[in-house]
């Protein structure tokens, strides 16, 4: 990423040395004094020589990377310096030194500086000992309480919950994210980066958490969400990291996938014009809802928590127990001071904007799919953007859209994410096979396969979703409907292959069995 720097053509000189044209090339970066050392080694002198160069009109020519370029007809000459003027040139330039050195000396008390900044610096070494040590102690504690909690898990004999990042204590205090958040280092995002972010197309693969970090944090300044809603930058900065930090490392439902919807997000924007269409409040609850949808996602989806009976789904009476804990989790972190970018907007009006951010994470339940796409397509054919359930049904679409929209990017960066939320549902069902609880057949290893688990899910949920939005944007046919038709017939192509090779093997199998009885 960032922007490549302009190069520069090397600079030709010609010097006349003992009646013969010699050509000397150096680049603009150089010094004044590797050139001056270049042209010495080039007239056969000492590389520390005093000289200076004229031109064939005596003319003195200044030695450094902007000195005018000449011809082969046109020759300059080193002329070596006299002993006794480069040593009263070095003898006065010492003296000049010396009376400089001696004046700043007196001036700021060089001297009584160093030992004070000395000082201070032991001071910090034996502070950062003392912290460290401090941080070491910390640790120690922390490994003998997963002990103690794990000891007592043990002992408990019930079946193992899945745990949280954060625990909801009896009096309902707030408490901190599991580490300090660091800083990142910033990344200049080039002209290519931030037109491609604009596009369903774009690669999520290629970036490290830092660089996504970075794309999240351009968003929100080039929406205009960071002056609307007169948000600290470095407190965006912080946010975001105690996002990240507050998702798992699962193989779907982790930071990257955070970052796949809310770039998708991004790119509905502005590919169906929303900030002409919306204000910058939805937009901000839009981008918000999608970084904090999946917080704390355990891998274990609500069917599981609802079966085994976890902490979540006894808090949440076993309705959307996963979404409701993302909305909890994200409004910890925005209730810690350093983190709230919603901190210097009027009470009233965060309190719309941490409803509507709710009603979003909460459309992101698959279970209520049906009633959602329902309700939107009852609007559609009459949509008034000035009327505001109107808006509230569009805002529950569009981020059920981003956060299902995997096969609407291009194959090789949609198939890897198939693969891993396989991986994710096989976790579940071996989980779910070891504590005796039922198994959904589209997660268990011995029966689905690639084609199978997305064919269905493309056209029966995804196709059907996308065509009702694209009555509202026709302009998202092409670019995000239509690689949804081509993924599902990819995947019935691959389906047929694999039918026919069952059968083939099926075959063989029946054949082998016949010879065998003959």
């Amino acid at each position: 990423m960032g922007s490549s720097s302009s190069s520069f053509p090397p600079r030709n000189i010609y010097l006349d040395v003992d009646g013969k044209v010699q050509k000397v090339v150096f680049s603009r970066h150089c010094s004044p004094c590797d050139i001056k050392e270049l042209l010495c080694s080039s007239s056969n002198l000492p590389r520390n020589s005093a000289i200076k160069i004229v031109n064939p009109e005596g003319a003195m020519v200044s030695i450094d990377a902007t000195m005018p370029t000449n011809s082969p007809n046109f020759l300059y000459k080193v002329i070596p310096l006299s002993t006794g003027q480069s040593e009263e040139r070095e003898d006065m330039f010492q003296s000049v030194l010396s009376q400089v050195a001696e004046q700043f000396t007196r001036a700021f008390r060089i001297n009584e500086l160093k030992t004070e900044v000395t000082n201070r610096l032991v001071a910090l070494e034996k502070r950062v000992e003392m912290e460290g040590l401090k941080v070491v102690e910390i640790e120690k504690c922390k490994n003998d309480l997963r002990k103690l909690r794990d000891e007592v898990t043990s002992r408990g004999g019930s079946r193992v919950n899945c745990s949280c990042k954060y625990n909801f204590s009896d009096d309902g205090k707030k408490v901190t994210p599991r580490r300090d958040v660091p800083t990142y280092p910033k990344y200049t995002l080039s002209q290519e980066t931030i037109e491609a972010l604009k596009k369903p197309t774009f690669d999520v693969w290629h970036w490290e958490h830092n660089e996504m970090l970075s794309c999240l944090e351009f968003m929100y300044h080039d929406l205009g969400l960071v002056k609307e809603f007169n948000m600290n930058p470095i407190i965006l900065k912080r946010w975001l990291l105690a996002i990240q930090e507050n998702y798992r490392n699962n193989p779907f439902h982790n930071f990257r996938h955070c970052f796949c919807v809310s770039q998708m997000m991004y790119g509905m924007i502005h590919l169906c014009n929303l900030q002409g269409k919306l204000t910058l409040t939805d937009l901000g609850i839009l981008m918000t809802a999608a970084v904090c949808h999946d917080l704390d996602h355990p891998g274990y989806n609500n069917t599981y928590q609802i079966n085994a009976r976890t902490e979540l789904a006894v808090r949440y009476n076993d309705i959307s127990p996963l979404e409701n804990h993302h909305c909890a989790v994200a409004f910890q972190i925005l209730s810690l001071p350093e983190c709230n970018i919603f901190a210097n907007i009027d009470p009233e009006a965060f309190k719309k904007i941490r409803q509507a951010i709710i009603t979003l994470i909460l459309a992101t339940d698959m279970a209520r799919h049906g009633e959602i796409l329902d309700g939107f397509k009852q609007k559609v054919d009459h949509f008034d953007f000035t009327n505001e359930e109107h808006v509230l049904c569009l805002r529950r679409v569009l981020i059920k859209c981003c956060d299902i929209s995997n096969e609407v990017r291009p194959t090789e960066v949609a198939e890897p994410w198939v693969d891993c939320l396989l991986e994710e549902y096989f976790m579940q069902s071996d989980r779910e096979k070891s504590e005796g609880l039922p198994v959904a057949p589209f997660m268990d290893r011995d029966k689905v396969t690639k084609p199978t688990a997305q064919i269905g899910f493309i056209k029966f949920v995804l196709i059907p979703m996308f065509e009702t939005v694209m009555k509202l944007f026709p302009q998202i046919e092409e670019i995000m409907v239509q690689p949804l038709r081509d993924s599902r017939d990819h995947y019935e192509e691959l389906k047929q292959l694999e039918d026919s090779m069952t059968e083939e093997s099926s075959f063989m199998s029946r054949l082998r069995k016949d010879l065998k009885s003959e």
